[in-house]
């Protein structure tokens, strides 16, 4: 059974970083391709960054050069490292891995930005 926890949210200011993880169950991170989405209220939810198994990473475009993804395959997490926050952040940040059919989701983890 998957299942993903993410942690490591909270409030920064901004300008300031956090760290997010996903703590993976059921699968093994580093061979597969994984996602970080988030989601404000009343919005869809957004995709943010992938890190596919070969290492590969892709950003939104409003993210790049601040936010980093990546995976620790001994501990079988993935990261979201978020630099230079900005208010426009500030959102509910999920952990995303596809296993076709299915699409598994953890239970997000709150990032506010704020002064």
């Amino acid at each position: 059974q998957v299942r993903l926890v993410e942690s490591g949210g909270g409030l920064a200011q901004p300008g300031g970083s956090l760290r997010l993880s996903c703590t993976a169950a059921g699968i093994i991170v580093g061979i597969s391709d994984m996602d970080w989405y988030r989601q404000t209220p009343g919005k869809q939810r957004e995709w943010v960054a992938g890190i596919q198994a070969a290492g590969t990473t892709t950003y939104l475009d409003s993210v790049k050069g601040r936010f980093t993804i990546s995976k620790e395959n001994n501990r079988n997490l993935l990261y979201l490292e978020m630099d230079a926050l900005k208010p426009e952040d500030t959102a509910v940040y999920y952990c995303h891995y596809r296993r076709y059919p299915n699409e598994y989701w953890g239970q997000g983890t709150q990032v506010t930005v704020s002064s």
